[in-house]
């Protein structure tokens, strides 16, 4: 008799504990059961379809709306709880992580493309072109990432980045035009050819989007300075310490409203879609990317994990399943890392101190999925074409959508500018990137999910590449009050003893006897 009441004890536990996950799970299946009947059975105006998604339009301003103070908040105080070395260490392996993680993904692209060979077998003339293609030039495109890295105002950055690009200069006649004149027949008629050299000036604008990396450099070093600056600095520590607890209460509270939001935001897509048919078409080339995707999620970087950290890799995804669920269903890695952030640090326990310096720098470099995809469909549109690739052409895909990636805004549909660019470095032409724009809204949000999934993994591995270093810090901050994580443990558990440390009106009492003395104005 026992044993029945345990399990029902256990299943109510398990409800219990994960409701907000089979809520969202439940969500999506309404979602899509809605969106299908409304299609079928109801004939919407185009405003009758945006005010349907509404709910879903307020989800996605809400989780917009907590990047940045989630971001400020986990930089500064992630890097400034550790010493710049062990920071450096941190930084290092993370990239080195997220280097492998992303050559490997388009590696893995390019053989199962050059294998499947999705192309081969479609006509391009029976396939249907979607929207404009993107006006990007390499050159420009990776001098405005290092302009973006150091914004020129603070404030403009929350909101605008910086982009250039070319307009073409009316050419005067003069020294620039070259004229000869050629005989052509007996009756002394001529031609005239012109050699004309067009010349381009860059003009700078700024268009609307946050600059995460801007603000991720900016946050980088504040964190490091004022880590450095002792008792001075533990103030502001202090302060972004509280605003990044307050801003992951703020996430609760909109996950509790995420359901809802992600009913009505697939069921508005699914109502959206015009033209099912281009699916039948880019049948193969999709399968090819989605099989790429899932190897890349389900074997490589789970073997990733294993090797290095010596856990079961999928218990570490399925604590990750609330912020894969969320990035499959918005497909943005940038608005989806409060909910990573919550999953890393509550469900898998990841150290606060890798989350906050990782995950952030992770949503904006680490684009494995985006890199395995620009890899497939480079080689998707060489096969339209009839071109066979060189050895040299194809590593220079695999440079260039490597590179790519890392510019790749955490945006939705980021992928398809970076796409130009690695059309444009093996001679394809740009144009062709409209041919797969129907399906990329979709592809898109299965490529965000292995992004968030490798952050996820990377922090894991990370702290277990840094452990040694954490412990030596959790030693050393029994009697160094600079490490903000370690005052609940250390100072909480000493209340009686001699040497105390409090806060009082944003400075240290000190004692002749240097010792921190203990007061009740406000105690940790």
């Amino acid at each position: 008799m026992g044993k029945p009441a345990k399990k029902g004890c256990d299943f109510r536990r398990f409800v219990k504990n994960n409701w907000l996950l089979l809520a969202t799970v439940a969500a999506v299946v309404l979602g899509i059961v809605t969106g299908v009947l409304v299609r079928e059975y109801s004939q919407l105006s185009s405003l009758d379809k945006f005010y349907f998604a509404f709910p879903g339009e307020i989800l996605m301003r809400m989780l917009k709306l907590i990047i940045l103070p989630l971001i400020i908040s986990s930089m500064i105080t992630g890097v400034a709880a550790l010493d710049s070395n062990i920071s450096g260490k941190i930084g290092l392996r993370a990239v080195m992580y997220y280097f492998c993680t992303t050559i490997s993904a388009v590696i893995l692209g390019i053989v199962l493309v050059m294998s499947i060979k999705p192309g081969v077998s479609q006509k391009m003339d029976a396939m249907g072109r979607v929207g404009s293609t993107p006006e990007v030039s390499t050159v420009d495109a990776l001098l405005d990432l290092i302009r973006n890295m150091f914004p020129e105002n603070l404030v403009q950055a929350c909101f605008e980045q910086y982009k250039t690009t070319r307009e073409e200069v009316e050419s005067t006649g003069g020294p620039e035009t070259n004229v000869t004149e050629e005989s052509v027949t007996a009756a002394m008629t001529t031609t005239v050819a012109k050699n004309t050299t067009k010349e381009y000036q860059v003009v700078g604008s700024y268009s609307e989007g946050m600059n995460v990396l801007g603000l991720i450099v900016f946050c980088l070093v504040f964190g490091i300075v004022i880590g450095k600056m002792g008792e001075k600095g533990q103030i502001l520590v202090d302060f972004f310490n509280a605003l990044s607890d307050a801003t992951m209460k703020i996430v609760q509270i909109i996950m509790c409203y995420m359901p809802l939001g992600i009913l009505f935001l697939i069921a508005g897509k699914i109502i959206e879609v015009e033209d099912w048919e281009i699916f039948r078409k880019l049948g193969l080339y999709m399968a090819t990317v989605l099989s790429g995707l899932a190897i890349h999620s389900i074997i490589i970087l789970p073997l990733i994990y294993f090797i290095v950290v010596r856990k079961n890799p999928f218990r570490f995804a399925m604590g990750m399943a609330q912020a894969l669920l969320t990035a499959l269903m918005i497909s943005s890695s940038s608005a989806t890392l409060p909910i990573t952030f919550r999953c890393a640090e509550e469900e898998n326990k990841v150290d606060k101190r890798i989350t906050r310096f990782v995950l952030p720098v992770g949503a904006t470099i680490n684009m494995d999925g985006t890199a395995l995809y620009e890899a497939v469909a480079a080689v998707f549109i060489a096969q339209l074409n009839n071109l066979d690739l060189s050895i040299g052409q194809i590593i220079t895909i695999s440079v260039t959508a490597t590179a790519a990636s890392i510019g790749a805004a955490g945006v939705p549909q980021a992928g398809l500018v970076t796409m130009v660019i690695v059309l444009g470095a093996v001679g394809l032409p740009a144009e062709d990137v409209t041919l797969i724009i129907a399906v990329d809204w979709l592809l898109d949000r299965f490529r965000t999910v292995v992004n968030v999934l490798g952050d996820a993994f990377g922090t894991g591995i990370v702290e277990k590449l840094s452990r040694k270093e954490l412990e030596q810090m959790d030693v050393s901050s029994e009697v160094n009050i600079m490490n903000p994580f370690a005052l609940e443990s250390t100072i909480l558990d000493n209340e009686n003893s001699e040497t105390k440390k409090s806060y009082i009106n944003g400075g240290f009492a000190v004692d002749k006897s240097d010792t921190i003395s203990f007061t009740q104005t406000s105690q940790f």
